[in-house]
């Protein structure tokens, strides 16, 4: 998960400043010098975190703060504030023409995701009411061409190519023109990448650029490649002249350095991050939300979202009824299962709740397949035993076990949970006869 190991590190350091009535000048200093360390050991950069570090300690140390009713509180904040302020301070958008063609240049090393990426950010600008097209200019990659036709039919965006034996810039050129004869209004150019950064390809970036004139330029890096990625993001800004950074792999990215350091390093945004491999998986990148997440506060926002988009509305008023009745069943646990699956991995969902810090969930068993396990003990259950499941006797259990896969005890386990929760229900509805107003079941 992104930024874990850099979460749990400060949230100790500031664990130990709020069991604090008062601070001492000392006190912050020596939590300043730890936050150092943790950003350093994050792959962050040297000199980003020296002037971070330099600015919170400007602010903190002071009799504003340390004479305050909650010092630890106080730094906090600050810590708070400047993290944003480092990642940009606000959520940086794409500026879309107000008439006519939105060109934008997808550009990056190869490996970096380019190609995915571009996409993903096609899907995400369609869902916005706009109508993307993708424009194959990847003439030397063996089979890109091919993995952009993929990319575009499973999310349903449509790709123009030239094949191999054009010139980008021609193709570029040609893209340009398909898309004012056919009323589309962004394009998207995914550009060739190379194993390292050249002359030769920085030209021909160069020559689509001066050709289509491009609204945004998005480099894509890879999160995980840390300091590298803010090296890749330097050079290509002073050859090209970027808009904006898409960084990749972030989910899987736990020290972060690499999108703590980008913007102070170039000045330049990170607009998107992926989180994930699925094509939903790019979200619009808000360093307020991020810095939240690092703190160890959460990101209730991008979760209230998240649930919007993926939560069948009609099916929770269905649920919330049963609830409210104490008709809760196998079949509505799956459902309710299903819809939260589809919000993403269970440990990035866990991560966006206040308090949560997901390096420390080895207790609470967060894998992805558990889920699928519990999935095939239900199927593995006739229409009535979903329905009630009050008859499950030991023979049914048996039958259950072998036909998921699964072990009896498992089996055991999952009835036993499901029968604790039924009881909070009917607890739970009890207490809400005859009062007024609404509650909603989690992520409704």
């Amino acid at each position: 998960m992104a930024f874990d190991q850099l979460s749990t590190k400060l949230q100790d350091v500031f664990k130990q400043l709020k069991s604090k009535g008062k601070l001492s000048d000392k006190d912050v200093k020596l939590a300043l010098r730890e936050v150092k360390l943790a950003l350093l050991e994050a792959d962050v950069n040297f000199k980003v975190v020296k002037q971070f570090i330099k600015t919170i300690e400007e602010r903190a140390v002071g009799t504003e703060v340390l004479e305050s009713l909650t010092p630890g509180q106080q730094v906090i904040k600050i810590v708070n504030d400047e993290l944003v302020a480092l990642m940009g301070g606000t959520q940086s958008k794409i500026t879309f023409a107000s008439k006519g063609i939105t060109p934008i240049m997808m550009v990056g090393l190869q490996g970096a995701g380019k190609t995915t990426t571009s996409g993903k950010l096609a899907a995400l600008i369609k869902s916005q009411g706009k109508r993307p097209l993708l424009v194959g200019c990847d003439v030397y990659r063996p089979a890109a061409i091919d993995q952009l036709m993929k990319v575009g039919k499973q999310v349903n965006i449509p790709v123009f190519s030239l094949g191999t034996d054009h010139n980008p810039v021609d193709i570029a050129k040609a893209g340009m023109e398909y898309a004012r004869e056919n009323n589309f209004d962004v394009v998207l150019l995914d550009t060739a990448g190379r194993l390292h950064i050249d002359e030769v390809l920085m030209d021909e970036l160069k020559f689509i650029k001066a050709e289509v004139k491009p609204r945004e330029i998005l480099l894509v890096v890879d999160a995980m490649t840390g300091q590298d990625a803010v090296n890749v993001a330097e050079s290509f800004n002073e050859a090209l002249g970027i808009d904006g950074i898409v960084m990749t792999k972030l989910d899987s990215d736990n020290r972060g350095g690499a999108a703590l350091s980008v913007k102070a390093v170039t000045n330049k945004p990170i607009k998107y991050a992926g989180m994930g491999e699925k094509l939903s998986d790019l979200e619009p990148f808000h360093p307020e939300r991020m810095a939240s997440r690092i703190l160890g506060m959460g990101d209730v926002l991008t979760l209230i979202e998240k649930a919007q988009q993926n939560y069948d509305e009609d099916k929770a008023k269905e649920l919330e009824a049963k609830f409210r009745k104490a008709e809760f069943n196998f079949d509505d646990f799956l459902d309710q299962m299903r819809q939260i699956k589809k919000m993403g991995p269970l440990n990035q969902i866990l991560g966006m709740l206040p308090g949560m810090n997901t390096s420390k969930l080895g207790e609470i068993d967060v894998d992805d397949k558990q889920l699928a396990y519990i999935e095939a003990i239900i199927l593995s259950m006739t229409k009535e035993e979903r329905q009630n499941p009050s008859i499950i006797n030991m023979s049914r259990k048996k039958r259950i076990a072998a036909g998921s896969g699964r072990d009896l005890q498992e089996v055991n386990r999952l009835i036993k949970q499901f029968e604790q929760m039924q009881t909070m229900m009917k607890q739970m509805s009890g207490m809400m006869k005859g009062k007024k107003g609404k509650f909603k079941l989690p992520f409704m």
